[in-house]
């Protein structure tokens, strides 16, 4: 073994020790930016190849330069992701991701909020608001003075505020819902169920053009209960099975396998008690991840 081939060996291991503790924060960052695991991870690796080409003793913050280098792709990815979206079949929802206790309070509707806004506006409300990095260093990473940078996060409040839980949920009373939901939805008790929605919920299915779903938003009381009058015929002849109660997205929900042998996900935000949003997402190259 030539001395060289060590030396890049010692040189990537060492590498590797600096950035694997940072990595979980860092797919966090990129998946809040993207809604897409495995796009996050993509590109989280391109910043450990990036990682392992710089001169590491000239960096004095690992963290700080890592969260840097992960938005600017980041931000790259989100100039073509644009054109992808407006292309996509039905409504868009980020990737669901499982979670046993809440990371923060960036769930579905926030997220779902976060994609109106320009990638700069997205980037500065996360950095600042969701992960407390300060406007100095939000400005060096986009690439925006501090007072712009604040401007930028401002504007993106304005904009995400009616999005964000305006109270917390026991994710104990949560649960129960989802449960609730659940059983009633694949009995067909759709006076249980009806008991369970608000007068304006709304419920929007993601089946990216793979698996059939509602092609635009389901609003209103009458016309989500009659979907599900449907659906619940479907799912007494075919069948849906419970694999998982619990956070999606930040959001109680569940986990099952359709009649298709496919996994899907249900998340609901709930407010006074009552679903206000059903987000379904059946397009399997989204759920890829949960398998």
């Amino acid at each position: 073994m030539t001395g060289e081939s060590v030396h890049g060996e010692a040189g990537a291991a060492e590498a590797a020790a600096s950035f694997d503790p940072l990595r979980p924060l860092l797919i966090r960052v990129a998946y809040r930016m993207l809604g897409s695991v495995a796009d996050a991870e993509d590109v989280v690796q391109d910043a450990f190849l990036r990682w392992l080409g710089t001169d590491r003793s000239e960096v004095r913050e690992p963290a700080a330069f890592l969260r840097r280098t992960v938005t600017r792709l980041c931000l790259d990815q989100l100039k073509s992701a644009r054109r992808t979206r407006e292309t996509y079949v039905g409504p868009w929802l980020p990737d669901p991701l499982v979670e046993e206790e809440e990371a923060d309070d960036v769930t579905l509707p926030l997220m779902l909020a976060l994609e109106r806004l320009s990638p700069l506006e997205r980037a500065a409300f996360l950095l600042h608001d969701v992960f407390g990095v300060g406007f100095d260093e939000v400005g060096a990473t986009i690439g925006r003075d501090a007072a712009a940078t604040r401007q930028l996060a401002a504007r993106a409040r304005s904009h995400v505020r009616e999005a964000r839980p305006r109270y917390k949920l026991e994710k104990e009373q949560g649960m129960e819902i989802a449960n609730a939901f659940f059983a009633a939805s694949r009995s067909g008790d759709m006076s249980a169920l009806g008991a369970l929605l608000a007068a304006d919920v709304g419920m929007w299915a993601d089946g990216g053009g793979k698996r059939p779903a509602a092609m635009g938003p389901v609003l209103g009381f009458d016309t989500v209960l009659k979907l599900h009058r449907s659906l619940a015929v479907l799912f007494g002849k075919y069948g849906s099975t419970l694999v998982h109660l619990g956070l999606i997205n930040g959001l109680p929900g569940f986990v099952t396998r359709e009649a298709d042998g496919e996994l899907q996900t249900t998340a609901l935000e709930i407010e006074d008690g009552k679903v206000t949003g059903i987000y379904v997402m059946r397009n399997p190259d989204k759920l890829k991840h949960m398998h």
